[in-house]
């Protein structure tokens, strides 16, 4: 054990007020690179919906430091944006490690994040991914047990089709084949779906997420989806502030705000459910 290397590892709750509830991201903080192929076994080890990889720039301490690497590894792929594993990051590094800054940059895959501490809550400032109508892929919708909707995009750069369903009982009520989904070829390359509808007070709308091609069946609750959620909902509703629940059976809660420029801000909450060392 003496010649293995400990990595400060911590489990946190994100896009909520409850432990137990919103969507677990494991957070590891590195003091210098591991190669990818450790990274995705510990996302194998960890075996959620994300592991977070966190890596200060610079040559100041940690606490002094305002400017970090981040990448995201699910249990088979690494992907190039996540917001709750951005949103637990941050919420460790401003809860747990005791930053001197309320401000951090994240230099990611996606470019350059944000991410601040707003009253109560994390603000995290994501590139906007605004959907486009395309023709709806007919078989995989009916392996999602999709009949009846009333629009279907799709946001290219995202890689994230979006379903506009009639009703919330639409919405939570759905169980998608996922064997089936996988099976399908489309003409798109899509490695999530979004179902969507319009919410009941106080939530504008709600989302369910599947992404059974990078290894997640349904994600409980998901930053990304709602780059592509807040510009479509905002152009419905007129609305440029907007709280949105993710309807998974842990649930989730956030507040979405659509910026210039082609950038969304996503608010939310986190809880610490766990810390401990990784070995490797």
């Amino acid at each position: 054990m003496t010649d293995r290397k400990k990595i400060p590892m911590y489990l946190v709750d994100a896009f909520t007020d409850e432990q137990f509830k919103g969507n677990p991201a494991a957070v590891c903080v590195l003091n210098q690179p591991l190669e990818d192929e450790v990274m995705q076994g510990i996302a194998a080890e960890m075996n959620l919906s994300e592991t977070a990889f966190l890596l200060p720039e610079g040559e100041k301490p940690i606490k002094e430091s305002i400017t970090f690497s981040l990448r995201w590894f699910t249990p088979k792929v690494e992907v190039p944006l996540c917001g709750h594993a951005t949103l637990a990051t941050a919420f460790v590094l401003f809860s747990e490690i005791g930053l001197a800054t309320k401000e951090i940059n994240f230099e990611t895959k996606s470019g350059r994040l944000v991410a601040k501490l707003e009253n109560e809550m994390i603000l995290l400032n994501f590139p906007s991914h605004e959907p486009v109508p395309i023709d709806p892929p007919s078989e995989l919708l009916e392996a999602m047990g999709i009949s009846e909707f009333k629009n279907v995009v799709f946001a290219k750069n995202a890689k994230k089709l979006l379903v506009h369903l009639k009703d919330e009982d639409s919405v939570k009520n759905l169980k998608p084949n996922f064997g089936r989904m996988t099976g399908v070829g489309t003409n798109e390359d899509i490695i999530g779906i979004i179902t969507t509808s319009e919410g009941s007070p106080p939530y504008d709308f709600i989302s369910r997420f599947f992404a059974p091609w990078v290894g997640v069946d349904e994600d409980p609750v998901t930053g990304s989806a709602h780059t592509v959620l807040t510009p479509y909902w905002s152009k419905i509703l007129s609305k440029k502030k907007m709280w949105a629940y993710q309807a998974s059976q842990r649930g989730g809660k956030l507040m979405v705000c659509l910026c210039p420029d082609n950038r969304v801000d996503l608010l939310g909450n986190a809880v610490m459910a766990g810390k401990g060392e990784l070995f490797v």
